[in-house]
C-alpha cells in the first residue's frame, strides 16, 4: 500500500534463472539468516509448506526492538496488498451465491465514480479499470495515519479520476479494491471484517488473521520499522485508509493454510479459483505469477508501512512460501530466493555484507540535484553526517550505504548509484533497469 522509493519501477517478482536441482537442505538458510540478524539487514518471519504441511520456519528479529521482544512463527504481521487475494475470494464466493455478477458495473454502486458506467466488477479485480491510484499521490502519506469513512475514501478516488480508457490495458491501482471492499459491503450489509471472519477465517480455522487494529505488542503483534543506522518505527497506518486493498493482518502459518485452502477448493469453486489465475498483462484477480525455473508460482506481495510480505503457491508441486517482514535493509527477493533455492537443493549464496568506508568530506562530490529524461523520477543528494541521503522526486527520503568507490545502494529495492563526480553524471540501476543521470 505504501508508496515506497522506486517500488513502481521495481513491482513483482524477479525472475530466478536456472539451473540442477539437488536434495532439498536449509542448513545454508540458516546461515543466511543468522548474517541477516547479525548486520541488521531483515527483521521477519519466514516459512515454507508442502501439501500444508510446514518445511522450514525461521524468524529473526524483533516484535518491539525497544522493548527487545523477539518475533516468533506465531506473531501477527501487516499483509498488505496480500489481502488483495483474500478480497478477490469474497468477491468470488459472492459471484457464485448471486449477490454480484462479474460483468456488472460499477455505476450500480457508485456512479459518481469517472467511466463508473464503463467499469466492471471484473476490471476491478484485475486492474483494467482506469481508475488513478490513490496511494500515488503526493498527499498520500499526508493522512494514511488517521480514520477515514466511506464518504471520504470515495470522494479520495472520485478526485484522483481516470489514467485511461476502462479495459484498454492493465495498471495496478489500490483504488480498485477500496471499491470493491464497499461493493462486498453493500452487498451483504456487513462490515469487510465481518465477511473475512465468516466467510474464510471461520471455515478454515484461521485465528490470527483479521482486520488490524493499532499495533499491540502484548498481544503477539509486531510494530514495523526502517533501519537508520538503527531500527526505526515507522507510522502506522489507519485500516480504514487500506481497507480490502491492505488492511489484513496475519501470521505464516495462517496464509500456508489460506493458500493451502484456496487451492483445495475449500473457498471457492476450482472454476472461481481459475477465474483468479488467469493472467492478463501481468494481472490476475487478486494475483500475479513469479516463475522460479521452470515451475511457476501464484500469489502476491504486500507493503505497508516498514511490512514486506510474500504468498506464493506453486500447484505442481503443492508447495507454499510466506515470507512477512517488518523491517527491511536488504532486497525482500533475496529473501525469496535464498528459501526456494534451500527448498529445491540450488546453491544457496551466503552474503558477506562487505561495506566501503567513505570519508564524510568525500560525499561532498556527491552532493546536488540529478536529472534524466529516460524515468518520471529525479534526485536530490544530500550529506547527512556521514551518510549520503537519496531524496527522489516525490518519495520519501533514502538513507545509502557506501559499497564501493563512487558507489551506494539501498539494498532494500536493488537500487544501485554509481556517480562520476569529474563528469557530474550518475547511473542508477534497478530491476534490470540502467538510467543515466546528469547533476544540474
Amino acid at each position: 500500500m505504501k508508496r515506497t522509493f522506486l517500488f513502481a519501477l521495481a513491482a513483482g517478482l524477479t525472475l530466478f534463472y536456472p539451473g540442477l536441482t539437488k536434495a532439498q537442505d536449509f542448513s545454508k538458510a540458516d546461515q543466511v539468516f543468522d548474517s541477516l540478524d547479525f548486520h541488521d539487514k531483515y527483521m521477519g518471519t519466514v516459512m515454507i509448506a508442502k501439501n500444508g504441511e510446514k518445511v522450514y520456519s525461521r524468524s529473526i528479529g524483533f516484535a518491539d526492538f525497544e522493548k527487545g521482544q523477539k518475533l516468533n512463527e506465531n506473531t501477527k504481521f501487516r499483509i498488505g496488498s496480500i489481502s488483495k487475494m483474500f478480497t478477490s475470494v469474497l468477491i468470488m464466493k459472492a459471484v457464485e451465491e448471486g449477490k454480484l455478477q462479474l460483468d456488472q458495473k460499477l455505476s450500480d454502486f457508485y456512479s459518481q465514480i469517472p467511466n463508473a458506467d464503463k467499469i466492471t466488477v471484473d476490471m476491478l479485480l484485475n486492474h483494467r479499470s482506469g481508475i488513478h491510484n490513490f496511494t500515488d499521490d503526493e498527499n498520500y502519506l499526508s493522512y494514511s495515519t488517521e480514520p477515514k469513512s466511506e464518504e471520504e475514501m470515495i470522494a479520495i478516488v472520485q478526485k484522483g479520476g481516470s489514467d485511461f480508457e476502462p479495459n484498454s490495458k492493465a495498471a495496478y491501482s489500490n483504488s480498485n479494491y477500496i471499491l470493491l471492499t464497499f461493493i462486498l459491503e453493500k452487498t451483504y450489509e456487513s462490515s469487510y471484517g465481518e465477511l473475512l471472519a465468516k466467510k474464510i477465517s471461520q471455515p478454515l480455522g484461521l485465528e490470527n488473521t483479521e482486520v488490524f487494529e493499532s499495533v499491540d505488542v502484548s498481544q503477539n503483534e509486531a510494530k514495523s520499522y526502517a533501519y537508520n543506522g538503527t531500527w526505526k518505527v515507522e507510522n502506522e497506518t489507519h485500516p480504514s485508509i487500506p481497507l480490502g486493498a491492505g488492511a489484513i493482518s496475519s501470521t505464516v502459518s495462517d496464509l500456508i493454510v489460506f493458500i493451502q485452502g484456496l487451492f483445495d477448493g475449500k473457498l471457492i469453486s476450482e472454476s472461481s479459483l481459475a477465474k483468479m489465475m488467469e493472467i492478463k498483462e501481468g494481472y490476475g484477480r487478486g494475483m500475479f505469477t513469479f516463475p522460479y525455473y521452470d515451475r511457476k508460482a501464484y500469489g502476491h506481495t504486500g507493503g505497508i508501512d516498514g511490512f514486506r510480505s510474500l504468498l506464493g503457491y506453486f500447484p505442481d508441486d503443492q508447495v507454499a512460501i510466506v515470507t512477512l517482514s517488518n523491517g527491511l535493509n536488504w532486497n525482500a527477493n533475496e529473501v525469496t530466493l535464498t528459501l526456494l533455492n534451500a527448498n529445491y537443493g540450488n546453491e544457496v549464496k551466503i552474503p558477506t555484507f562487505q561495506t566501503y568506508a567513505v570519508n564524510p568530506s568525500d560525499l561532498d562530490l556527491y552532493v546536488g540535484e540529478y536529472v534524466t529524461t529516460q524515468i518520471p523520477i529525479n534526485f536530490t543528494f544530500v550529506k547527512d553526517g556521514d551518510t549520503l541521503v537519496a531524496k527522489p522526486s516525490g518519495q520519501p527520503d533514502t538513507r545509502l550505504e557506501p559499497t564501493g568507490k563512487h558507489q551506494f545502494e539501498f539494498s532494500a529495492v536493488g537500487a544501485v548509484f554509481i556517480f562520476d563526480p569529474e563528469k557530474g553524471e550518475l547511473t542508477f540501476k534497478q530491476g534490470g533497469g540502467t538510467f543515466s543521470y546528469k547533476k544540474k
